[in-house]
């Protein structure tokens, strides 16, 4: 092929080289050489050099990758001596790895399958890494749990073609947060909103989240921030107060409650109401509030025949709109917001009384649904 064709060819290929390899090669440098302060040197390599490489070498099993290094070379990644000697002919430095570009992209095939089909856990991320020439997965330090570690398992059973890294920090979507939280708000189709009590999973490892049962009547279907969460899958209202909603895949269910500037309730268990406790609730309209348990199995009447036994009262305050919101002891769930005692819909603290404010014993819920609560990892 000549040089000509070469050039001209390339000039296809410079949004999938900019997308698909320098991008990746430039966060690992970030993250393995580059040292604070220091801007990255200029490249030295004519960009047109790099765009011949993509048109001239990218169906090439041998071509991995490339990168700038430190210097401002261009560097390319091949597995084989045959391909490193058309590298130097077009003008960039090769570098030798162990496996092919097949190899590699099999990995990653392999995980990204595991990934859709079951989980991958708290796994941030892994891509193919020309600077190392391996498979490079990332992870977060504190990341231990079981549907991790099974993943980090399938990963490195593929021995030296991939690299583990540990790291700091969270990743999500910056355009929409999609994390759910105990406490948040979750809206019905019906145009009523309540909030969300806590993130479950059923024995048969369906993804749902608990709320009131008031909130689950009619089995709508619920949705936050525009949109879908989920369907209702059980309801129970009046006689008790709980109910279970459907969460589709794309949604990041956390075993934390909010707490309305207060940091984020790690949950780590169950409680029993024990009169005396103390207690916090969260749910979307007054947030993050803290009181004690009163009394326990008390039958509360709504009105209208609708009648609900087994709840427990506290004195944390609860308005409209909390309905369905969490209870926390510590970092222990004790239920789901049922209702509350109000004055002109204001709870009655705020006309110097005692609150009256009562909640759905998270055991029970739980039993009926066949669910465990999803724990902080």
């Amino acid at each position: 092929m000549s040089g000509r064709f070469r050039v001209g060819a390339a000039l296809a290929g410079v949004a999938v080289l900019t997308a698909g390899g320098l991008v990746a090669a430039n966060w690992a440098t970030a993250d393995t050489r580059a040292k604070a302060g220091h801007q990255a040197a200029k490249p030295t390599v004519d960009p047109l050099v790099a765009e011949t490489l993509q048109s001239e070498l990218g169906s090439d099993e041998g071509f991995v990758g490339s990168y700038y290094d430190e210097g401002g070379e261009l560097v390319v990644a091949v597995s084989d001596l045959s391909t490193a000697a058309l590298v130097r002919q077009i003008g960039a430095i090769p570098r030798l790895v162990k496996y092919t570009a097949r190899q590699l992209n099999a990995v990653q095939g392999e995980l990204n399958r595991l990934a859709t089909g079951s989980s991958a856990g708290k796994v941030r991320s892994w891509y193919v890494d020309p600077v190392s020439g391996t498979v490079v997965v990332s992870v977060p330090r504190t990341a231990h749990d079981s549907i991790t570690n099974r993943f980090l398992a399938r990963a490195e059973s593929n021995g030296d073609r991939v690299t583990v890294r540990r790291v700091s920090g969270s990743v999500r979507p910056t355009a929409d947060d999609f994390s759910l939280r105990g406490g948040v708000q979750v809206d019905k189709n019906t145009g009523y909103v309540c909030s969300l009590g806590f993130n479950a999973k059923t024995r048969k490892g369906n993804r749902i989240f608990l709320t009131a049962g008031h909130c689950t009547s009619g089995r709508p279907s619920f949705s936050r921030n525009g949109y879908i969460l989920g369907n209702t899958s059980t309801s129970s209202f009046p006689g008790h107060d709980f109910g279970s909603v459907g969460v589709i895949e794309g949604w990041d269910q956390q075993g934390y409650v909010e707490g309305w500037g207060n940091g984020n309730v790690a949950v780590k268990g169950i409680a029993d109401a024990t009169v005396g406790s103390t207690l916090c609730k969260s749910g979307k309209s007054t947030g993050w509030t803290c009181g004690r348990i009163v009394a326990r199995n008390v039958t509360v009447n709504y009105g209208n025949n609708r009648v609900v036994r087994g709840l427990f009262q506290h004195t944390a305050c609860v308005e409209a709109g909390d309905s369905g919101g969490a209870s926390m002891t510590g970092n222990y769930a004790q239920g789901i917001t049922s209702g509350a005692a109000l004055i002109d819909g204001k709870c009655l603290e705020k006309y110097g009384q005692t609150n009256e404010s009562y909640a759905q014993p998270i055991a029970p819920v739980l039993q009926a649904t066949k669910s465990r609560l999803v724990l902080a990892g």
